[in-house]
């Protein structure tokens, strides 16, 4: 027994001794390779991995070739800006809101763009974008700034609310709270594509106490107040959008390099 427990210890002293010299003998280099390996480099996605997502129209190479091109706003373009509806159809109603007018007017101070113009939607088109195209040709316009608003209204009694007991105290009483919240929308659309440049939102709420009487006067002119206010504050954003776009022109000869041409 004692021989066996000799022969063990000096197996295991000599194995010892035999990798400290293994580990002594390497480079400092090869040594922090072994003790310590190196995370691997991230790999980029490039592929579409949701294969049971439908493209609709487009292939995988259209979709690569659109996300690839190169996002500017060109010279000497021109623009439109025309109001639409749900579905981003053309807004056939009476252009009452001056919204579209302030930013024809704040598009046109930048000289950024050749002509600036508001779009009639009374001449004939079909719906939606290929309509808007069609608007677009006939003002020979590169581009449509599209604009719309929407609200949501909301009427509910005040701290006045006690006068309704009175019957005639909500005739003379701010007894109903109006509330208004809506949003401003501008879209710049690239006719020559159909690809979109930009949307920017600008968001608005508004309340005050009034009387029971003539109601949907009061909400139309809060609304009106409301988009009032918010007019400037959509047109510097528009503008701020479209100069980062100008800012963004290739320079010469790097649009034919982008699109192979030479």
């Amino acid at each position: 027994m004692r021989r066996t427990l000799a022969f063990i210890a000096t197996t295991l002293l000599l194995t010892s001794c035999a990798a400290a010299q293994k580990v002594a003998s390497l480079p400092p280099l090869a040594l922090a390779a072994e003790t310590t390996a190196a995370p691997a480099a991230p790999t980029l996605l490039t592929e579409n991995h949701f294969a049971r997502d439908g493209m609709g129209t487009l292939t995988e190479a259209q979709l690569k070739d659109i996300l690839q091109a190169p996002v500017f706003l060109e010279e000497k373009a021109r623009v439109g800006i025309v109001p639409v509806r749900e579905g981003y159809g053309a807004d056939e109603e009476l252009p009452l809101a001056g919204v579209p007018g302030a930013l024809a007017a704040t598009l046109d101070e930048t000289g950024l763009f050749e002509v600036v113009s508001e779009v009639s939607t009374d001449f004939p088109a079909t719906g939606s974008l290929a309509g808007l195209r069609e608007l677009a040709a006939r003002y020979r316009a590169d581009y449509l700034l599209l604009y719309r608003h929407r609200f949501v209204d909301t009427v509910y009694p005040s701290g006045w609310g006690w006068t309704w007991a009175t019957l005639v105290g909500p005739m003379i009483a701010p007894a109903n709270v109006l509330e208004t919240e809506g949003v401003i929308e501008a879209t710049l659309f690239d006719v020559k594509t159909g690809t979109i440049l930009f949307t920017t939102f600008e968001r608005m709420r508004e309340k005050q106490e009034e009387t029971v009487l003539d109601t949907e006067r009061k909400q139309k002119a809060l609304k009106e107040r409301v988009l009032e206010t918010a007019t400037a504050k959509i047109s510097d954003a528009v503008v701020a959008q479209v100069r980062r776009l100008a800012a963004a022109r290739p320079h010469e000869g790097a649009v034919a390099a982008v699109g192979g041409a030479e």
